[in-house]
């Protein structure tokens, strides 16, 4: 089976995607982040990445859903650098799954 991936964030941040053939939502307001996100989880995607500031604005819907194996959330840097966030995230899930911060 194979998974869909997409990726939430500014335009400048995420149009690049496009050309991986990634489905790209550029639009930072919350509600449109959500609704992005929430349809893109109902559908079935494997991955979907987000730029941090986004992430940071759904966070509790993205926490809804770390229990589903069969979606992956990862958080990335927009143009302007990143909020740490996203390494945070990784730093955390490897942590959970070895036993130790070995990053």
């Amino acid at each position: 089976m194979t998974y869909k991936i997409g990726v939430i964030g500014d335009k400048a941040s995420v149009l690049p995607f496009k050309l991986f053939g990634f489905t790209v939502f550029s639009d930072t307001k919350k509600e449109a982040v959500l609704q992005a996100f929430r349809q893109m989880a109902s559908e079935g995607y494997g991955v979907i990445y987000l730029t941090e500031v986004c992430g940071k604005a759904i966070e509790e819907e993205i926490n809804r859903h770390k229990s589903n194996p069969k979606l992956s959330v990862v958080l990335i840097p927009n143009h302007d650098g990143t909020l740490g966030i996203g390494r945070q995230m990784i730093q955390d899930n490897v942590e959970k799954a070895v036993g130790q911060n070995i990053l």
